[in-house]
């Protein structure tokens, strides 16, 4: 039995929504959502919010009265978002494609959010990933990235944590930015260790034409 196959694995653990939310909490704590929201995010109330890996769409909390869609693979996360948020979104349990994004309105977002999600994606799903999210947004959006990111000054246990992580494509800062500008033109980053209650190590990048 590898680690990841073990029914105490914490990767396997964290597909539970509860087990996910539970440590959320005692990661994050309440400030770093509303951070993000307030710093990042800066959505306005009747915008279209496109949340690409959505999870049980927490994100969704700390934003206004927005037109929202989120989009996870995960049957049990989607659930949780459904009973959670209510009418206040559409939550769809699939991968957000092509066909769907036409469906929606190509176009027609003007923020787009993937929270954890590039860090999952090899370098060739991740430049599929920022070209459908460009697709997504009207000329004036956003496209809103958070994931974990080595250093070279970081530490031995913030490092020993994200090779830790359920995701198997964590990268540096210049790697994140190269694929993103890809598809866009402009990309900006911050990188901030004070958003969680641990050490870790994010970028945040906005990503626009």
């Amino acid at each position: 039995m590898n680690a990841a196959s073990h029914p105490l694995d914490p990767r396997r653990l964290l597909a539970s929504p509860w087990a996910y939310r539970t440590a959320q909490a005692l990661i994050r704590g309440a400030a770093s959502y509303r951070i993000l929201a307030e710093e990042y995010l800066k959505a306005r109330s009747g915008e279209r919010v496109l949340d690409i890996g959505c999870g049980p769409a927490d994100l969704l909390a700390h934003l206004p009265d927005v037109d929202y869609v989120g989009f996870d693979a995960s049957p049990r996360y989607i659930e949780w978002a459904r009973k959670r948020h209510g009418e206040r979104g559409r939550f769809l349990c699939r991968t957000l494609d092509e066909a769907e994004l036409m469906e929606l309105g190509a176009g027609s977002f003007d923020l787009a959010i993937a929270y954890g999600l590039v860090h999952h994606l090899d370098d060739a799903e991740a430049r599929s990933f920022f070209e459908l999210a460009r697709s997504a947004l009207r000329p004036t959006g956003r496209l809103v990235t958070i994931d974990g990111c080595y250093l070279p000054e970081q530490s031995g246990f913030v490092r020993m944590l994200l090779q830790r992580d359920r995701g198997q494509h964590v990268r540096r800062p210049e790697a994140y930015r190269e694929l993103a500008a890809a598809a866009f033109a402009s990309v900006t980053a911050d990188l901030r260790g004070d958003l969680l209650r641990m050490p870790y190590s994010l970028i945040v990048m906005e990503c626009r034409e």
